[in-house]
């Protein structure tokens, strides 16, 4: 396998170790207790939090609160009419919106909610690969903006969440390492890979596939480092977007 060389270029002219251009909007939707829009060059997700004060029967009692999160693409996200799933979410959905779940859960105190809910809600408005990575990093911040929320109106005595939270895709293309593959590469890669990491630096998921070939230990750990320096430089943006809100 090829490693990250300044010489190799994309389609969109960044290195392979670079990632497409991101942007976070908190507080998109005028309705949510704390909502961000995420772009990572064409892939934009609209991601909203909700709290209600309930649980779920199998923690009602224990004084703990929970936090999930829904995943959903929005028919004309994709180039083919993406289908409703008005039956209920499907394989891929429900993969997807643990993960978010998943993820989100690890970066949050639950015994400081009570019997609430947090939901965030992760909306694809286009699809242009890595569209569950950037929902993290959206749904990270509306959670966030959410609690603080319910902290400043006295619903909770601090904010639960004690460390941020980014993922990023990082794979193998026609031998090359490519960090934050958009859905051209993503589509021909011969290894595809999702990271999420804490901003302390733990990871919280590696799911790696070998599409068409495999991959050896040197290949993993080369693939880890790339992902942890694009998580970094997202963790970097999502601070300056907190900041700038002010």
């Amino acid at each position: 396998m090829q490693r990250v060389s300044i010489k190799n270029q994309r389609s969109d002219g960044r290195k392979p170790d670079g990632l497409r251009a991101v942007r976070f909007e908190r507080g998109y939707l005028s309705s949510a207790l704390g909502s961000c829009l995420v772009e990572f060059g064409n892939t934009r997700v609209i991601c909203a939090a909700s709290i209600e004060e309930n649980v779920a029967n199998w923690l009602k009692g224990k004084n703990r609160g929970w936090v999930t999160a829904e995943y959903s693409m929005l028919p004309a996200s994709t180039p083919v009419r993406t289908k409703r799933e008005t039956q209920g979410p499907r394989g891929r959905t429900q993969e997807i919106q643990r993960l978010i779940g998943r993820s989100l859960r690890a970066v949050v105190d639950m015994s400081v909610l009570g019997e609430t809910t947090m939901t965030v809600d992760c909306d694809v408005l286009q699809a242009d690969g890595g569209t569950r990575t950037a929902a993290i990093c959206g749904a990270w911040i509306a959670m966030r903006d959410a609690f603080e929320y319910w902290k400043k109106a006295g619903r909770i005595r601090t904010n639960p969440v004690f460390d941020q939270l980014a993922a990023v895709s990082v794979g193998v293309v026609d031998g090359v390492s490519l960090l934050d593959l958009d859905y051209h590469e993503d589509s021909r890669a011969e290894v595809d890979m999702n990271l999420v990491m804490t901003g302390s630096g733990e990871f919280i998921e590696v799911q790696g596939t070998g599409e068409r070939t495999g991959f050896d230990r040197e290949q993993l750990d080369w693939l880890l480092d790339l992902g942890s320096s694009g998580i970094n430089t997202l963790l970097e943006l999502q601070q300056q977007a907190l900041n700038q809100a002010g």
